[in-house]
């Protein structure tokens, strides 16, 4: 760990001067408290670093949670084992995947399964009760319980070092939840104008506690946090089917962890009641289960919390991008990535370049970084790839 500043602690090896200087700047928010907290990933982002940890007193900056509000990671370990696995025809097992689960942006489910009626009913009912309805946002938002989405989000079916198989994946609060940050980024910034607030990025506009806007942030933020949660849990039902299928045999489920890297809590840190919004980084308060997801054809981590208090009880989300996505294309070829997921079972299209391992950090690099903030309980690798274009 470095500290920077007084208001600023990186844990990053690898981090460019950009995101470097876009820290600084948040870190210099009056209602940061006590610091900002940079992670081992730690990328530019919009407004505030991706792969931060920003507590602030009385205050919320919308931007500094993210447009993806409640994305995160759920991993299943199974009582299946790698020799069982690979017995069978995984470019099946793929295709049932990709066929079950909607994906890339845009693309919803045709109409409501069996399995998603209670979630929806759930999210209906916490919606009634925060007060708001999801459908100003976005009137397909049941449809699109059970969807992946794209960008880095994933499926993975994994073995650990035991040969174990995991099922893993990662996404989102999908286009409702984009919308409804997209909202109060919005409300933030018209406030600042009205009340001519002298911002150092439009993107650090915030939210005061205690006003009607605030409060129906928060309570339209919980939802789509939960509504991600639910996602997850939608998605990995129907992976769990597919793989049953492929398998021969129902999935016992010896384990599950489902936990959010974008989304805000009101928590106790350093003596105050503070409002810590993790930008692309997980909760490590100690002994809590954890994911930490590598790119495409590197590894992964489950882990456990070490309870770091200067990281504000937090770890990295991630590999966290070295390339933007337009910079990957411009690098990269389709030999490279083909080469890069060599053994792995994945849909093989130039659209995932962009996604590359060698587009973000070596993942050890970022574990080593954080070995003061998670301890690894196990290291997956994947046989499986399922993305959205």
């Amino acid at each position: 760990m470095e500290k920077l500043s007084n208001r600023l602690l990186s844990w990053a090896s690898i981090i460019d001067e950009k995101t470097l200087d876009q820290a600084r700047t948040a870190s210099g928010m009056p209602f940061i408290h006590p610091h900002l907290a940079l992670m081992p990933d730690a990328h530019l982002g919009k407004g505030a670093t991706v792969g931060s940890v920003i507590p602030t007193l009385g205050a919320i900056m919308p931007a500094a949670v993210g447009v993806d509000i409640g994305c995160g990671m759920i991993a299943v370990r199974t009582q299946f084992t790698k020799s069982q696995l690979l017995g069978r025809d995984l470019g099946t097992l793929r295709e049932q995947i990709e066929r079950a689960i909607p994906l890339s942006a845009g693309r919803d489910n045709r109409k409501v399964v069996a399995t998603a009626e209670p979630r929806i009913a759930e999210l209906e009912e916490l919606a009634e009760k925060h007060e708001f309805d999801p459908a100003r946002y976005a009137g397909h938002w049941r449809n699109q319980l059970g969807s992946l989405g794209s960008g880095n989000h994933f499926i993975e079916v994994s073995v650990d070092e035991t040969d174990a198989v995991w099922m893993f994946l990662h996404s989102g609060s999908r286009g409702v939840g984009n919308r409804i940050a997209t909202h109060h980024i919005g409300v933030a910034q018209r406030l600042a104008k009205q009340w001519w607030i002298d911002l150092p990025d439009p993107d650090l506009a915030y939210l005061v506690e205690g006003t009607e806007e605030f409060r129906r942030y928060i309570r339209e933020l919980r939802w789509a946090q939960h509504f991600a949660l639910l996602n997850r849990e939608e998605m990995m039902d129907r992976v769990a089917r597919q793989l049953s299928e492929t398998m021969g045999a129902d999935v016992e489920e010896l384990e599950r962890i489902n936990c959010h890297h974008n989304f805000t809590e009101s928590e106790k840190h350093f003596g105050k009641q503070v409002w810590v919004s993790r930008k692309g980084a997980i909760q490590a308060d100690a002994g809590r289960p954890g994911l930490i997801p590598g790119s495409m054809g590197t590894a992964s981590y489950v882990v456990s919390g070490l309870g770091n208090p200067l990281s504000l009880n937090s770890s990295p989300h991630g590999a966290g991008r070295e390339y933007s996505r337009s910079a990957a294309r411009r690098t990269f070829t389709h030999d490279q990535l083909r080469e890069a997921m060599m053994g792995i079972e994945f849909r093989d299209t130039d659209a995932f370049i962009d996604e590359i391992p060698q587009a973000y950090k070596p993942i050890d690099r970022v574990m080593a970084d954080a070995a003061d903030l998670v301890e690894v309980r196990h290291t997956l690798r994947q046989l499986v790839n399922v993305k959205g274009d």
